[in-house]
């Protein structure tokens, strides 16, 4: 609603200039970032911008005032994009598009670019290299075979057949396989990954920042305690988380009435909302609730009584009754407080505050109470008899209600599991410190140093923010762009950061963030499309599942790509070294293609589906700067891989020294070869010593693919049509002990070689 040429004209919102006079009235969408000109009981909701849960109040501005940034209240300014949730207001319209609060936030998206992971760095370096290596050494084998023996045709398949033992087809396909198969089991645990290289990273946080509201809280208001003023001297807030399960007292049921009998009866502000969920919910079927009631009169909020209240009549026109509501003082104000009961009040008052909580006071006065001239001679009450002020009531001073945003139930949990598996959460908020350390202390958040303020985060230096930033987990009042300078700070550090957040204000830090999480439900598009994971049910704790499952993707990648390094040793030793020394060709492309048959469903599903260790969530994160292919790891790899080398290569030469042919020979080494391969699935698949509980492994497809390789190896050798185009020969007994004894020693060496290295996974 705008005044152009002096008429009021709705218009859409895109079309509001610079200049215009907008009318903003309760359940508005402020289109554009303005001053306020005046206003009456104007309450805006922010926290779209600023990530504070509460409404602030609105005054109108007094001279040529500049825009300021949002957060707090008494400030003369409204911001594009928030909520207009109580009263009404004209404003000028300072600022649009990109250059409004919002639009600010959409120009820092644009120059925030996501990051390349270790993961995608890595691979892309060793499939560079290896493939560079394979390369040289199959155009090598090609030409020293076809010159020294002059057959061309078989030196061309020596040579494809190296490439396809050591070329790193596999390695792409496998990273693919993992992150898209652990996107679909992180999508179990209700977390979607927009961006599949984040199902990775998340195992690796070694930080964790989170947004306070709509993320630690449920970003909605509620009436947490209510401090009836029976015995002033003796009253003790009841706590309504602590005594959920039980009825309220009667002696804070007229607190709960003349809350909701302050307040609207179809109301829009938060509070108002918690007040008349809490009367229906707990006052339902009793005399408390007077929804026959008629409203005569309200008197609203100003800046010079920041009191609210409403004039009722019962349905009988036997009851006339005053509610008010709104800030202690004022209504002590109102009830003609003493100097002592003032002093009684504000400590009451701060031992709320100081718990986090919004405190409001709550009075009533009954119309037939007043003195003369507004105690009418008839029972019926005309609107002119009202008085024109407050002030002229007999208010009864009730009881202080503490509104909270509630903390999700399942975060304190989620919390002290972060710290069990060595990941630090720190808090940022657009909120007011303390209502930060309260609820820090209801999550169980370690909080090693002061609390940090956004206007104190403006003023430092990148060197003392880079000091500080080790020993603060709280940030509050942080406006968006501290929020983005925080986690650049620490990523600077050479943390791994995972940021959470809903609102518009953390979307730049959530794009930023090596993993943005994001919530589904309460979270705004904006957020969604700069995160990389999302909350679907906007539960904290699906986050420590999605770390926990990071975890194990990466511990199973690691696996499987150390399976595939050592298994291509052999397999590339066996084609190359019969071409150095003249000596009949072991593998043929065929040969190299059934390996692959058992060698890829074991690399990228058989490994991938193995469950978790049991330390996964008991240990700190991995180095971000830690490799996947580690000394330890290649080392290990490549002890197991020249072992297998070794006993094929001893089979194979006994053979040809006891004068057994050239199809005799290769029989007993392939078959020996994939015998070993499966003994190095099995011993890969756990990284404690084999033992008979792998029997009892959860993982179906470590069976099916040790069964299938069985399987299919003896038809190979005993159906003719097969062991022929194979080039194999028949197997007799001693040959196939001799096979067995050679994949039972490469089994041992494994086993060996996790004892004595002691190979973990961190």
């Amino acid at each position: 609603m705008v005044i152009r040429a002096g008429q009021r004209q709705r218009i859409a919102g895109r079309e509001v200039v610079r200049d215009d006079i907008l009318m903003l009235a309760e359940g508005d969408r402020v289109p554009a970032d303005a001053i306020v000109l005046s206003c009456t009981n104007l309450s805006t909701d922010e926290s779209l911008l600023t990530g504070e849960s509460l409404p602030v109040r609105k005054i109108a501005a007094v001279g040529n005032v500049e825009m300021a940034h949002p957060g707090g209240d008494e400030l003369p300014f409204v911001y594009s994009g928030t909520l207009v949730v109580q009263g009404q207001g004209i404003v000028k319209v300072r600022s649009i598009g990109t250059q409004t609060e919002m639009g600010k936030i959409g120009n820092a998206l644009q120059k925030v670019q996501p990051e390349v992971t270790p993961l995608q760095r890595e691979m892309n370096r060793l499939v560079s290299r290896l493939f560079g290596i394979a390369l040289a050494l199959c155009v090598a084998i090609v030409i020293i075979y076809g010159a020294t023996t002059g057959d061309w045709l078989k030196g061309v398949l020596a040579g494809i057949t190296l490439a396809m033992a050591i070329l790193p087809n596999e390695f792409p396909v496998v990273v693919t396989i993992f992150l898209a198969l652990g996107a679909w089991r992180i999508s179990q645990h209700h977390v979607l990954a927009r961006r599949t290289s984040a199902v990775e990273t998340v195992g690796s946080a070694t930080v964790l920042c989170v947004d306070k509201t709509g993320t630690l809280t449920l970003n909605q208001m509620a009436v947490q305690q209510l401090l009836a003023y029976n015995d002033a001297e003796n009253s003790q807030p009841y706590d309504l988380a602590l005594h959920s399960s039980v009825p309220l007292p009667e002696a804070v049921h007229p607190l709960v009435e003349f809350c909701i009998l302050a307040s609207q009866r179809d109301p829009f502000d938060p509070m108002e909302k918690a007040f008349k969920e809490l009367g229906n919910r707990s006052l339902a079927n009793t005399e408390h609730l007077h929804n026959d009631w008629m409203l005569l009169k309200a008197y609203p909020l100003s800046p010079e009584l920041l009191a609210m209240s409403q004039v009722w009549q019962s349905a009988d026109r036997k009851q006339y009754e005053i509610a008010t509501k709104g800030a202690p003082e004022a209504i002590a104000d109102l009830c003609h407080f003493t100097p002592e009961q003032q002093q009684l009040l504000a400590t009451q008052v701060s031992e709320m505050a100081a718990q986090g909580l919004r405190v409001l006071g709550v009075a009533k006065a009954s119309l037939l109470d007043a003195p003369p001239p507004f105690l009418p001679p008839h029972p019926s009450i005309n609107i002119e008899h009202l008085p024109a002020q407050q002030h002229d009531f007999p208010f009864q001073f009730l009881g202080l209600v503490g509104l909270s945003d509630p903390v999700r139930s399942t975060v304190a949990a989620a919390v002290q599991e972060c710290y069990t598996a060595g990941i630090r959460v720190v808090m940022i908020t657009g909120d007011y410190p303390e209502t930060a350390r309260s609820i820090a202390r209801q999550v169980g958040l370690t909080q090693t140093g002061e609390i940090i303020t956004g206007a104190e985060l403006e003023r430092m230096s990148e060197t003392e923010l880079q000091q500080r930033i080790e020993n603060t987990n709280i940030f509050a009042r942080a406006v968006p762009e501290q929020k983005l300078r925080i986690v650049n700070a620490l990523k600077d550090k050479g943390e791994v950061v995972a940021m959470t957040g809903d609102g518009v204000n953390d979307a730049p830090a959530l794009k930023a963030a090596q993993i943005g999480i994001a919530m589904g439900q309460r979270g705004t598009d904006v957020a969604r499309e700069s995160a990389a994971l999302v909350l679907l049910d906007d539960d904290f704790s699906s986050i420590v599942q999605a770390v926990k499952l990071g975890r194990r993707i990466f511990d199973n990648l690691r696996k499987a790509m150390s399976y595939l390094l050592a298994i291509h040793i052999p397999i590339a030793g066996i084609s190359l070294i019969p071409v150095l020394f003249k000596l009949p060709l072991v593998l043929l492309p065929i040969h190299v293609a059934f390996l692959h048959l058992i060698i890829d469903p074991a690399c990228s599903i058989v490994l991938e589906a193995e469950p978790a260790e049991a330390n996964v969530m008991q240990r700190p994160p991995r180095n971000p700067k830690e490799p996947l292919f580690g000394r330890k790891t290649v080392g290990l790899a490549l002890l197991q891989g020249s072992g297998i080398l070794v006993i094929i290569l001893a089979i194979f030469i006994i053979a040809l020294n006891r004068g057994q042919g050239e199809l005799d020979a290769r029989a007993l080494t392939f078959t020996t070869l994939i015998l070993a391969n499966l003994g190095l699935i099995l011993s890969e698949s756990s990284t404690s010593h084999l033992s008979l509980k792998i029997l009892k492994s959860p993982n179906l497809t470590l069976w099916w693919t040790i069964g299938g390789g069985v399987f299919f190896l003896a038809i190979v050798l005993y159906i003719p049509f097969l062991r022929d185009l194979f080039s194999l020969s028949f197997l007799h007994s001693i040959d196939r002990a001799i096979c067995l004894a050679g994949g039972a020693i490469s089994l041992l060496w494994f086993e060996l070689l996790k004892q004595t290295t002691k190979r973990d996974f961190r």
